[in-house]
């Protein structure tokens, strides 16, 4: 299969286009906590997800991590790339969540086919807005909402993404992605425990009253 075809743009590259895409794009397999891609020094190339799933996130200097954002099958890694685009850097790293299959475009190929390619230029603007956005929606998150609404409103996202409401995460990967300290997730989860909103076992979150955590978003 072609998975380039994924490429929302492909029938509007021509036939020589599509040829060296095809031609240079290389298949990789990752296993789950693997690094794809590690800071603005490493230009791995454009990421396309077969299957599977990805985590971009930035790391402190005291070295604590936040998710940035997320990626799922047919998603677009641009900033993996960032070489290609002048003056723009993200010290992002890309982690496999769960084991993953991409499609690794080589950054000077797509560069190439983009500077001469109208359809793939405005193709490549839309999913760096699209990252943007993602990035000041985490911001005005981490800057104006409180801890226990960011936590509620992760944990029903994660219930949605596993299609379970018995979530296998820990309290650790959990700050990770919320970029606060393990103890201070600990203590907003037992909170949540005693107001009746979810359960805990080791490794293992069960959310009991889902509206109730809609409620504390709201």
């Amino acid at each position: 299969m072609n998975y380039l075809t994924y490429l929302s743009v492909w029938d509007k590259l021509n036939k020589s286009q599509q040829d060296t895409l095809i031609n240079s794009a290389v298949n990789r397999k990752f296993k789950k906590g693997e690094i794809l891609h590690n800071g603005s020094d490493d230009c791995t190339g454009l990421i396309l997800i077969i299957s599977g799933r990805l985590r971009a996130f930035t790391i402190s200097e005291d070295g604590r991590e936040i998710t940035m954002y997320r990626l799922f099958e047919r998603d677009i890694c641009l900033f993996s790339a960032s070489c290609i685009m002048n003056s723009i850097q993200f010290d992002i790293t890309i982690a496999a969540e769960k084991n993953t299959e991409v499609l690794v475009i080589p950054s000077e190929i797509y560069k190439s086919i983009m500077e001469v390619s109208a359809p793939l230029a405005n193709y490549t603007n839309e999913i760096m807005a699209s990252r943007f956005s993602d990035v000041m929606w985490l911001i005005d998150q981490v800057m104006w909402k409180s801890f226990d609404k960011r936590l509620a409103d992760f944990l029903l996202n994660e219930m949605s993404i596993e299609g379970t409401s018995t979530l296998k995460i820990t309290h650790e990967t959990i700050g990770n992605h919320l970029g606060n300290p393990r103890e201070v997730v600990t203590r907003m989860l037992k909170y949540f425990v005693n107001e009746g909103l979810i359960s805990l076992s080791r490794g293992t979150i069960e959310i009991i009253d889902k509206d109730g955590l809609e409620k504390i978003i709201d």
